[in-house]
């Protein structure tokens, strides 16, 4: 289901690609369990339950699509391994209960092309999706990445291959689609990105702000309300650790002193927050929750 938010004059939508299973210890790196569970408890194979959000914003320089979720390409394995349902068309249908259509979507960014960012980017050109040619699953949207992220999803290494697919972008570039960029990007007056390494090289964090109000998209910079209270806290996701700190310590900063609003892109319990001043520091208070273990859609 979409969460509808004003920032200023600006309309912005969370959208959900659907509810699946992550290790734990994926999430919260060398946090021990003791400490992590106290956030959210795993079931009985350590797994605990990561959302996979996207941000629709309607802006002056277009509709504008933050992230594409898993997508539609995924076999039954696939899924199964991720627990994920068999419903398809789960963003998609987040656009179309708003009434979009995917032929509406001006401008895809992308915050990085790791798979659960990206699957959606792309989708099968045959009847019932089933494999076969692939094509933009926004098909007049300009895709725009960063260069630095764009060159290690092309040069994958032993830790990286899982998650980074051509045929997710590979599409978009034959048909003209993907723009790379090396430079944060402005479009129109209120939406700009901001470079936040960590997770990846050239990960992307989406600003929006207009009429004195500010949204943060943190996207995988820091994708737990808890990972932005304890910057210590780094999942073993990140490629560069102690970076992810600094970066965190940086963004957390720029929001307490625009009072943002926080949108956390995989957190199963805190969708929005905003930071506070706390005993220990800057600690979110969260504002848009719902229950962990629940459905995203229903």
């Amino acid at each position: 289901m979409a969460h509808t938010v004003q920032v200023g004059g600006v309309r912005c939508h969370i959208l959900s690609d659907g509810l699946t299973l992550a290790d734990g210890g994926g999430f919260f790196g060398v946090v021990p369990r003791t400490l992590w569970q106290r956030v959210i408890a795993p079931n009985d194979q350590n797994q605990v339950p990561c959302d996979t959000r996207a941000l629709l914003i309607e802006s002056d320089a277009g509709l504008i699509l933050v992230d594409t979720g898993l997508g539609d390409k995924l076999n039954a394995k696939q899924r199964q391994i991720l627990g994920l349902d068999d419903r398809r068309e789960r963003l998609v249908g987040d656009l179309a209960r708003l009434g979009y259509a995917p032929g509406d979507v001006d401008i895809v960014l992308l915050t990085h092309l790791h798979n659960d960012h990206v699957g959606g980017a792309t989708r099968w050109d045959t009847p019932g999706g089933s494999p076969g040619p692939l094509v933009p699953t926004f098909p007049r949207a300009r895709y725009l990445v960063q260069g630095g992220d764009f060159g290690d999803a092309n040069a994958p290494n032993e830790r990286t291959a899982a998650t980074y697919f051509a045929e997710n972008w590979q599409p978009l570039l034959d048909a003209g689609r993907l723009e790379v960029v090396d430079a944060p990007i402005c479009l129109g007056r209120s939406v700009r990105t901001e470079i936040a390494p960590g997770h990846t090289a050239a990960l992307q964090v989406v600003w929006v702000e207009d009429g004195g109000e500010t949204l943060l998209f943190l996207g995988d910079a820091c994708n737990w309300a808890a990972h932005f209270d304890r910057l210590a806290w780094v999942p073993s996701y990140d490629i560069y650790p102690m970076t992810s700190i600094e970066t965190k310590r940086r963004l957390r900063a720029a929001a307490l002193a625009k009072g943002a609003l926080l949108v956390f892109q995989h957190d199963p319990q805190v969708i929005t927050g905003r930071l506070i001043e706390g005993p220990r520091g800057p600690e979110v208070r969260a504002i848009l929750t719902k229950e962990a273990w629940a459905d995203p859609l229903a």
